[in-house]
């Protein structure tokens, strides 16, 4: 079998410095938004909202109501723990047990830290060369060539050889939706929330429909979010978690041998064997 591809640089610096602040950020921000939930686990669209009225999601013991279809909570939503009811289970949040002011703390310190490197990383993304890579290209939204990226990933075969140096469209388009709708959604929708914003920009109040309307784009950011951190992971996982990793710390990521450009003899089983 002929030699893998050499190794190549994937990752620029001010990428991966994003990736890992970004990871950190975020998961303490769902954390303790979740324990931030716990104090009024219902959400409303509009101006207003109070027990009176009538949510979209609510959370009651052992069950979550989104519209009109009621789920098991299945251990997650609406539990007894700590000798008292919560609406998320509490090894999910941050902290352990009900803290509405601690968790609070955590949300607004750790905003700052998404925050400010993803307003400099938008801005280098715009500057620099990161923009190509993102941008999807024609034949990138061309139907057949999505489709065939969804079944190659259905069938856990991913890129190799020379394609692993680009992002293919279901990463460009998880990617994109991620830097410029998922975080600014939760970005300018949190400060919605806040009336001391509110009162300095009182535009965001009419962008987004209300307090509340906003209080509910926000959960539907940040579940976005945790979405595709979930796929994310198992993505890593299946793809090598080694070389992934690996690639998102030093930058330098060795992509599987093109069993296209490698032949296997015809009594030989076509496997293709993983680099070392």
């Amino acid at each position: 079998m002929a030699d893998a591809p050499p190794p190549f640089y994937r990752h620029q610096l001010p990428a991966r410095l994003w990736h890992w602040t970004n990871a950190v950020s975020v998961f303490v921000m769902l954390m303790s938004g979740l324990m931030i939930l716990n104090a009024h686990p219902r959400l409303y669209w509009g101006a207003f909202g109070a027990n009176a009225d009538h949510p979209w999601l609510e959370i009651t013991m052992g069950h979550i109501r989104i519209g009109p279809v009621t789920l098991p909570g299945m251990g997650i939503f609406g539990v007894q723990a700590n000798g008292r009811g919560y609406a998320i289970n509490p090894l999910f949040t941050i902290p352990t047990h009900y803290d509405l002011a601690g968790s609070r703390q955590w949300h607004f310190a750790f905003a700052w830290l998404l925050v400010v490197p993803g307003i400099l990383f938008l801005a280098w993304t715009l500057i620099g060369r990161h923009k190509r890579d993102l941008a999807p290209t024609g034949a990138d939204l061309k139907p057949s060539n999505i489709w065939h990226d969804i079944s190659q990933h259905a069938r856990l075969r991913f890129p190799t050889g020379e394609a692993a140096k680009r992002y293919n469209i279901l990463q460009k388009l998880s990617y994109v939706s991620v830097i410029f709708v998922l975080l600014p959604g939760v970005i300018l929708t949190g400060l919605t929330m806040s009336p001391g914003m509110d009162a300095g920009w009182p535009w965001l109040l009419d962008l987004f429909g209300g307090r509340q309307s906003a209080r509910s784009i926000h959960f539907i950011c940040a579940m976005g979010l945790a979405a595709f951190i979930l796929v994310h992971l198992i993505m890593v996982v299946l793809a090598g978690p080694v070389n992934e990793v690996r690639s998102m710390i030093s930058g330098w990521y060795r992509p599987a041998p093109d069993p296209v450009s490698e032949p296997v003899p015809a009594t030989q089983p076509d496997v293709m064997e993983e680099p070392a």
